[in-house]
């Protein structure tokens, strides 16, 4: 296999949409060429899932957006890529300079429509982003090429639309150049507010983002007492529920009642209780005085429980960083989940996805999961009325091929999106 070219990939314009939504959001996710994918292009949905065997990529490509979101937010090359030669596609031979690398994109719409983040990262000899493209349409608002290997900044130019059509200027090769333009950007002209508007929603659709996945082994021991923050492995639901049932009765009533829909037995209440050690323990109050700790509960209970908190929740509970310049009600939170049905029954994964669609519907959050196969998800969207009404297809569905062109744009946007990824 030839070498990869580590220059951003030229931009291809995407076909209207229905209409931009107020909040900026993640609809396309694009691995050129990270780890096991090769041109593979992912339509996201408010509510998406990513279904195939082992071996089919679906961890790699959350990996990919959890490390979009976190370049996004500013942070520096090496701490999102501690090990970046395993996401370098594994026959990518190195090219005369010894350089291999990967690349990854995506498409933020939003107020300004739909804007495309297309990124190279060279992986050896050094780690730095050698390549960085951001379009709207057909401008090209934003591009970085590395021109001096000897320099640690890659030449960066900008559209202006002014008396000169581009400003030109270094950037660091270790931080996603969009998330700096708003510090380096006047914003004086039109080309230069166009510039700033459409960083601006590139990084808060990928800032506000949750990688979840529920580890019932934490869960089932006392919480220390902490920061009332939801941790991604969720070790420390007991001590976020004593903080969200003090603080709204009626969202903890709703989760209640969407507990009684995924556990065995009765459920009341859901308690959590300070013991004099300092830490909490949670338990389910059965209603007749007799309570079931964490600690008894089954794998796939305590899944269902965790899942069904983040969805009823929001960035003042998750342990997230959102874009603090930007009211709450214009931002949406992403919900990654690896193995979204790992250990639930039939019942409590159709609940999930059900309680994730109502959720999705309101606008302020948004989920990708993660699931072996997704056959069951058709039902499950039809009973929920934001996909297939027509009681044809209960689901958007889309295919992503890895080593070919990508998967088509899902229909049903509204709906739960499904996509299938093969080997």
């Amino acid at each position: 296999m030839a070498a990869l070219p580590l220059t951003a990939p030229p931009a291809v314009p995407l076909p209207p949409g229905p209409g931009c939504p107020e909040r900026p959001c993640v609809t396309e996710l694009r691995l050129s060429a990270f780890a096991g994918h090769l041109g593979a292009r992912l339509p996201l949905g408010p509510c998406t899932l990513l279904a195939g065997p082992s071996g089919s990529g679906k961890t790699t490509a959350l990996r990919a957006y959890e490390a979009l979101a976190r370049l996004g937010a500013g942070a520096r090359l090496a701490e999102v890529f501690p090990d970046p030669l395993a996401c370098v596609p594994e026959r990518a031979r190195p090219d005369a300079q010894r350089r291999r690398g990967f690349r990854i994109g995506c498409t933020a719409d939003g107020p300004e429509g739909p804007v495309r983040l297309d990124v190279a990262v060279q992986a050896e000899p050094e780690l730095r982003v050698v390549g960085e493209r951001l379009t709207a349409g057909r401008r090209v608002l934003l591009e970085t090429a590395l021109r001096d290997p000897g320099r640690r900044a890659v030449q960066a130019a900008w559209h202006t639309g002014g008396s000169a059509p581009v400003t030109r200027a270094p950037l660091p090769d270790d931080r996603l150049g969009t998330a700096l333009l708003p510090l380096r950007v006047a914003g004086k002209t039109d080309g230069q507010r166009q510039v700033l508007a459409a960083a601006e929603q590139t990084v808060v659709a990928l800032r506000s983002v949750f990688a979840c996945e529920p580890l019932p082994g934490r869960m089932r021991t006392p919480a220390p007492a902490g920061t009332g923050r939801l941790l991604g492995g969720c070790g420390n639901l007991a001590e976020v529920l004593l903080r969200t049932r003090r603080e709204c009765a009626r969202r903890h009533g709703q989760f209640v009642a969407a507990v009684r829909a995924g556990c065995a037995g009765h459920v009341a209440d859901v308690l959590a209780e300070p013991a004099a050690d300092g830490t909490v323990r949670g338990s389910l109050d059965r209603g007749d005085g007799h309570r079931t700790g964490f600690g008894r509960l089954g794998d796939g209970e305590l899944r269902y429980l965790a899942l069904a908190l983040v969805l009823f929740t929001g960035p003042g509970v998750l342990d997230v960083d959102p874009a603090g310049e930007v009211p709450a009600a214009l931002q949406t939170l992403t919900v990654l989940a690896d193995g979204l049905d790992r250990g639930l029954d039939p019942a409590q994964r159709a609940g999930l996805l059900r309680l994730a669609a109502r959720m999705s519907e309101r606008g302020h959050i948004r989920l990708v999961g993660t699931v072996s196969d997704a056959s069951w998800a058709t039902g499950t969207a039809e009973a929920t009325g934001t996909a297939g009404a027509t009681g044809a297809t209960g689901a958007a569905e889309a295919r992503a091929t890895t080593g070919a062109t990508g998967a088509a744009r899902a229909a049903g946007a509204d709906g739960i999106t499904v996509v299938h990824l093969k080997p």
